[in-house]
C-alpha cells in the first residue's frame, strides 16, 4: 500500500489506470487497495468520475531513504504502532543497542504525560522516540527534557514559528496553544547503568480533530504557517539539534544551559498553580534550578518542585 500512497500523497487527482500502471495491478485492485487504505489509516479518500481518485488533503509523507541520513543514530520508519515509546522498550528488550531511533506515520495510543493520551493521526505529525544508554546513574540525566525541549524549540523555530516557547517541564507552546510535548522514560538501573527513551510528539501538519479529542487548546506548524511542512525537513533539523544539545548536556550538564532554557521560558514571572495529585500549590515562577527543577517564590519564600507528576497552570489573574 506504500507506493499507492506515495502517488496520491501530492493530494491531486490520479486515474484508477494512472495508479493501476505505476504499482502493475488492474484499476479495479486500485480500488480495494484504496478502500483498504481508508479503513486502515483512517484516511478520507474522494473518489470523481471522469477523473480518478484523490486524498482529501496533501500528505508530506516519511521518507526511510532520507532519514537514514538525517542524523547520527540508525533509525526505524514504522507506518503504523501502538507507541513508539512503547515499540522502544520492546526493542530493548529484545536485546536493540541504543542509540537507535523509532519514528511512525501513526500511533494508535500514542501516550503523553500523567496517562494523556497523545492524538495520533497519520502522516499529520511527527512520533518520535530516541533511546540512549545512560551509565554513571540518575545524575547524569538531570535536566535532561528541559534540554530536549531547547533543541525542539530551535526546530520549530527554523521552520519558521518564531513565536514557540518552552513551558515547564515537557511542552512547547504557541500563542498560549500546545504543539509539541516530551515524555522521558527510564528502564534498567537507576544507580549505574540505564536506558532513557526519549518520546517527542510535535504538531506538524494536522488540520482538525473531533472537539472533544484533544482536552487543551492546540495549534500546529502548518496553522501558524498557513502552508504544509516537509516532515523529512523537521526530523533532519530536530536531529541536528538534538545531536547538539545532548553534546552540551554530556559536557557540562544542564547548568551551563540553564540560562538559556529560562530565556526561553514563556511563564517566567508568571503567577502559576502547581497541581501535584489533589494538592496544589500558587506562587511566582523563579526559574529552575541546575537540576531542571521548577523554582517558585511561594509567600515570600523560595521553594523547588520537581517529579514528573506535576502540572503547571498560569492563574487566571496572570492570563491577561
Amino acid at each position: 500500500m506504500k507506493p499507492l500512497l506515495r502517488l496520491l500523497q501530492d493530494g491531486q487527482f490520479h486515474s484508477g489506470e494512472e495508479l493501476g500502471a505505476a504499482i502493475g495491478v488492474s484499476r479495479a485492485a486500485i480500488w480495494k487497495r484504496l478502500q483498504a487504505l481508508e479503513a486502515e489509516f483512517d484516511l478520507s479518500i474522494h473518489k470523481v468520475r471522469g477523473r480518478g481518485y484523490r486524498l482529501e488533503a496533501p500528505l508530506s509523507l516519511l521518507s526511510s531513504e532520507l532519514l537514514a541520513g538525517a542524523g547520527a543514530w540508525p533509525v526505524t520508519l514504522l507506518q503504523q504502532v501502538d507507541s513508539t515509546n512503547a515499540e522502544s522498550q520492546r526493542q530493548l528488550a529484545t536485546g536493540a543497542k541504543p542509540p537507535f531511533l523509532i519514528i511512525a506515520e501513526q500511533q494508535t495510543a500514542g501516550r503523553g504525560r500523567r496517562g494523556r493520551s497523545w492524538v495520533s493521526p497519520f502522516g499529520e505529525n511527527l512520533y518520535y522516540s530516541l533511546v540512549l544508554r545512560i551509565t554513571g546513574g540518575m545524575r547524569q540525566i538531570e535536566g535532561l527534557s528541559l534540554v530536549v525541549g531547547l533543541a525542539l524549540l530551535h526546530a520549530i523555530r527554523d521552520a519558521g514559528v518564531n513565536d514557540v516557547g518552552l513551558k515547564w517541564p515537557n511542552d512547547l507552546l504557541v500563542n498560549g496553544r500546545k504543539v509539541a510535548g516530551i515524555l522521558l522514560e527510564l528502564s534498567g538501573d537507576p544507580a549505574d547503568v540505564c536506558h532513557v527513551v526519549i518520546g517527542v510528539g510535535v504538531n506538524i501538519n494536522m488540520r482538525n480533530v473531533p472537539g472533544d479529542v484533544i482536552d487543551q487548546p492546540w495549534t500546529s506548524i502548518r496553522q501558524v504557517l498557513g502552508e504544509q511542512v516537509d516532515r523529512n525537513r523537521f526530523v533532519d533539523r530536530l536531529n541536528l539539534q538534538l545531536q547538539r544539545y545532548l553534546d552540551s548536556h554530556g559536557r557540562n550538564g544542564f547548568a551551563a544551559l540553564r540560562s538559556e532554557w529560562e530565556a526561553n521560558h514563556l511563564w517566567q514571572g508568571r503567577a502559576v498553580s502547581l497541581a501535584a495529585g489533589v494538592q496544589s500549590v500558587e506562587g511566582r515562577v523563579l526559574g529552575v534550578d541546575d537540576t531542571g527543577a521548577l523554582r517558585l517564590d511561594v509567600d515570600g519564600v523560595e521553594h523547588v518542585f520537581s517529579g514528573g507528576e506535576l502540572s503547571l497552570r498560569l492563574r487566571d489573574d496572570s492570563r491577561a
